[in-house]
């Protein structure tokens, strides 16, 4: 069913300008994705962020885990602030690396007494990046293992990631879309897939995942790009590619942040466009903790903070 409504959507596309994609009764769904702070300045611009994100009622938000589980104590910190001081439903990231079992075990169940009820459950990297994955001797060896022990303890929803070009550890494609199905089939309810800039290329995978029997949402991940070398270098880490004309796009303009923001702006509205024309109606912002531009994408959907404008038109 999701191929052939995915066809229809390419079949009948007419290019959708933003007045077409404004006027879209279709409703969306967009979740936004966090990284704990490393300091008391970054603590405060995460915390504007959130609650400049807030209103826009997106199904959830997630909070980051560092390579190797670097960053677990902060991310557990946030998450539970989260709980406390907003209206927020969070997701906590899990991997497996660097833990064992009984750790693992133990951080899910506090999860759980804190009021946590979604969890990115994620297999991680290797601490620094460095090397192959190796799974904990007393650890959970694959997500799919990760899930079933997740389940085990208690009814979390779970998301998991996905790849449309290949994960740099996998052999083929369809090796990916295998394992998401493993996924799925061991307790996932959606996919969050690796940012990416073609659309065609997020469509295809889609595709081929239903093909498979993969019968959960695909929610594309979308970035900014103001800081393109930045995405470049995070793009080369995980299996992402960044195209030619993008990078073009940013030439001479590394001392202009105003332009670059536009640029990521114009980038923004027309990858969103193109995913509704491809059918899709769930999006999830990596925002790298500013809110502006994920703030535009969202009015692009259709949604706002009606009140907030309000109140910034009268000031």
């Amino acid at each position: 069913m999701v191929c052939e409504r995915a066809a229809g959507a390419r079949q009948g596309k007419s290019g959708m300008t933003l007045r077409k994609l404004i006027a879209s009764p279709a409703p969306i769904a967009v979740s936004f994705e966090f990284f704990p702070p490393k300091t008391a300045e970054a603590e405060e611009n995460l915390w504007r962020c959130i609650k400049r994100l807030e209103p826009l009622q997106p199904s959830f938000v997630s909070v980051t885990y560092g390579a190797g589980g670097s960053t677990r104590e902060r991310t557990h910190s946030t998450v539970k602030r989260i709980v406390q001081e907003t209206s927020l439903k969070p997701a906590a990231h899990l991997t497996c690396v660097g833990s064992s079992r009984c750790e693992i075990d133990e951080i899910v169940r506090d999860y759980w007494d804190a009021g946590v009820r979604h969890i990115v459950a994620l297999r991680g990297d290797m601490p620094d990046m460095e090397g192959r994955y190796r799974s904990h001797p007393d650890g959970y060896d694959s997500t799919p293992a990760l899930i079933e022990g997740i389940r085990a303890l208690a009814p979390f929803e779970i998301s998991v990631s996905a790849y449309p070009e290949r994960h740099p550890d996998s052999p083929s494609l369809a090796h990916d879309v295998e394992l998401l199905k493993r996924k799925v089939d061991s307790g996932a309810s959606r996919a969050l897939t690796q940012f990416g800039f073609d659309t065609e290329v997020v469509a295809s995978f889609r595709d081929a995942c239903a093909r498979a029997g993969v019968d959960v949402p695909i929610v594309p991940g979308l970035i900014p790009t103001t800081n393109i070398k930045g995405i470049a270098r995070m793009a080369a880490r995980s299996g992402a590619s960044v195209p030619e004309w993008l990078s073009r796009l940013y030439e001479g303009l590394s001392e202009d942040a105003d332009t670059r923001r536009v640029l990521a702006a114009a980038v923004l509205a027309e990858q969103v466009q193109e995913l509704r024309e491809h059918g899709f109606d769930e999006f999830h912002f990596y925002t790298l903790n500013q809110a502006d531009l994920t703030y535009a994408a969202c009015c692009m959907l259709g949604l706002k903070d009606v009140e907030w404008a309000r109140k910034a038109v009268a000031s």
